[in-house]
């Protein structure tokens, strides 16, 4: 019997699944490959947290069922947050949300407030959750050119004149995954006036706000006055306290997305495990010097990785924020496309990286390099993709990649 799933079928293919069934294969064969390739943190969490979890752990109390909306004291201490960063006043009740990490928020949102016909804007390169949580809700998304070489500004008024029916949301991310990019409050300001006027609400992704490097700490559009009419913003600690895997997100803004969010969680599930929660105010609420360290961390591989890369022959752009690179692919190589270079040099150099293609088609020309390898691997990285460059970028036919073991 053959099976038909409508919603399914409008996801493309995985573009990152050819590059990860290859570093498995390399691995098998006892390869070390340096993998650039997931935002995934491969430092530890903070001890304090971890501690306060162990401490909340003990307590059979904690056991049961939690609360979709999320404790009380962890949206007290999200308010808090706000406040102290951004200058932002948030009523814990109503305008702040726990979720399961911000992906989770983002797509529950997605099916709370679109449907079928419903036109949403999303930039175009994007994190795959952007577009295709909606899609998923079974919303049409029209892609908005952005990144280098595009006025996102422009491309949004365009945009708008050109969707039929009016276009109901637009998705935002500032410090920008894939592209590391960064806005500042000025560009809010637009932004916010110009959706107010056409009635669209913003869903603004700010989950890397912390891992920033040169110039002002990136800003909150809910600093702008009036965007908590029409916006709700989301993040995670995952990035910030380097806690990835305890999935904890949250949600802030306007209260009537907000409380369509907590309906439709009220239906999925009970929030996240009460002490992972407990330890997650411990986390906000705490010594803040762990996050200079992280954000210090990757400050540091960043320079590394664009310094050595450099000396290797590929220049690469040095982000401003983000727990990534994002990295045109050397001239001589552009022909073959992200895919195909990416596992070129999976295959030849060891490195693993994600390509562009897959965040989008104006992605394409780029891969994505996260910062989760130490420095010495860098430089070694670095030393592999010197080899690499010397033997293909000169080649006028790009060559056939060959899976590993065959």
């Amino acid at each position: 019997m053959e099976h038909r799933f409508e919603r399914i079928n409008r996801l493309p293919p995985y573009v990152f699944s050819e590059v990860n069934e290859m570093k498995a294969r390399a691995r098998a064969k006892g390869l070390d490959i340096i993998d650039f390739g997931m935002g995934n943190p491969d430092s530890p969490s903070p001890p304090h947290v971890v501690e306060k979890l162990i401490e909340a752990v003990k307590d059979s109390r904690t056991h049961r069922y939690s609360t979709s909306r999320g404790i009380k004291g962890l949206r007290r201490a999200l308010a808090s947050y706000y406040l102290r960063r951004f200058g932002v006043e948030l009523d814990p009740n109503e305008e702040v949300i726990v979720t399961l990490g911000s992906k989770e928020g983002l797509a529950n949102l997605a099916s709370a407030i679109s449907a079928p016909g419903d036109v949403i804007l999303v930039p175009n390169p994007s994190y795959p959750i952007h577009p295709y949580g909606f899609i998923i809700a079974g919303a049409s998304v029209r892609h908005v050119p952005s990144g280098p070489g595009f006025d996102l500004m422009a491309e949004i008024h365009r945009a708008v004149r050109e969707s039929a029916p009016s276009p109901r949301a637009l998705v935002l991310n500032f410090p920008n995954n894939p592209t590391a990019e960064v806005v500042d409050l000025s560009f809010y300001r637009e932004v916010v006036k110009f959706a107010q006027a056409h009635g669209i609400f913003i869903l603004s992704d700010i989950a890397y706000a912390e891992i920033y490097f040169d110039g002002e700490p990136p800003p909150s559009i809910l600093q702008v006055p009036g965007a908590r009419e029409i916006a709700v913003e989301f993040s995670s600690l995952s990035k910030t306290y380097s806690m990835p895997g305890w999935r904890v997100g949250f949600g802030a803004g306007n209260r009537g997305l907000i409380d369509a969010l907590a309906r439709i969680k009220s239906y999925l599930d009970y929030g996240a495990f009460t002490p992972v929660q407990v330890a997650a105010s411990a986390a906000l609420n705490g010594p803040q010097d762990c996050v200079e360290r992280i954000r210090l961390r990757y400050r540091e591989r960043r320079d590394v990785l664009i310094e050595s890369f450099a000396s290797a022959g590929w220049e690469i752009p040095s982000p401003r924020a983000t727990m990534f690179v994002w990295a045109p692919i050397p001239v001589g190589m552009k022909a073959m496309g992200s895919l195909e270079f990416s596992k070129l040099l999976l295959q030849e150099a060891q490195v693993a990286v994600s390509p562009g293609i897959g965040f989008g088609e104006h992605g394409e020309g780029y891969v994505r390099l996260a910062l989760v390898e130490n420095r010495q691997r860098i430089r070694q990285a670095a030393r592999n993709i010197k080899l690499f460059l010397a033997k293909y970028q000169n080649l006028t036919v790009p060559p056939l990649t060959r899976a590993f073991g065959s």
